[in-house]
């Protein structure tokens, strides 16, 4: 399987990344985003791209892909709606709209959250912005499209929030992580859970279009055992 990933300077996509490169199945990763990763690695090709709403001028290298992974997202903490859906909806849709086109055969992971409002009409900004890509992106036509909705994300491997609060936080959380999956484990995933469980659904798709937390337990059930490093 190729993937494409959007987003792997984040916590999750760092996640999805290291999963993709362990996994004998993935045979290539193009990873694209503002930021360089400096990850050596035969399997990975990054494309650094300042602007990420238009793709025209690298369409033909967007060929031949299996799947994408559209990790790319913000905190919607001190941001005005428009300025929030300018990063959440367009750029996702521009990705989006390019790989349907180019693409049409592929199946297409996007990242949401617990919480979304697919009715788009609800009082949470975030909710409303994350429901309003989450549909259009179904609506677009890929072979396949799934939206994960994890909730609480604990991060392993070493992999940390970009940003210090959250990073600070999680380091807390993660002192009582396994006490919170006992007792919350509809609510609770790791990056390492949350990324097999893309990679599962990417290559063996799913019976939902919309996976909420309890159905990536499953999926990442299903992906078995992780290759030890």
């Amino acid at each position: 399987m190729r993937v494409i990933l959007f987003g792997a300077t984040g916590m999750v996509g760092q996640g999805v990344l290291r999963e993709c490169l362990r996994d004998a199945e993935v045979s290539s990763v193009l990873a694209i985003g503002r930021n360089a990763l400096q990850v050596p690695h035969a399997k990975l090709r990054e494309m650094v791209r300042k602007d990420l709403t238009n793709f025209a001028d690298i369409e033909a290298e967007l060929r031949g892909y299996d799947a994408c992974i559209y990790s790319l997202g913000i905190s919607s903490v001190g941001m005005k709606e428009g300025e929030y859906r300018r990063v959440t909806y367009d750029l996702a849709l521009a990705a989006g709209e390019t790989l349907a086109r180019v693409n049409p055969g592929m199946t297409f992971i996007y990242v949401s959250g617990t919480g979304t409002d697919s009715s788009e009409k609800g009082r949470v900004m975030w909710a409303r912005v994350k429901g309003a890509t989450e549909n259009a992106l179904l609506g677009l036509p890929f072979k396949a499209a799934y939206m994960f909705r994890p909730g609480y994300i604990q991060p392993m491997d070493n992999i940390k929030s970009k940003t210090k609060l959250y990073a600070a936080a999680y380091t807390v959380v993660g002192q009582i992580y396994p006490v919170l999956k006992a007792v919350f484990p509809k609510y609770v995933t790791t990056t390492r859970e949350l990324a097999r469980a893309m990679l599962q659904v990417g290559k063996h798709g799913a019976t939902k279009r919309i996976l909420e937390n309890a159905d990536i337990h499953l999926a990442a059930q299903e992906a078995g055992e992780a290759p030890s490093e």
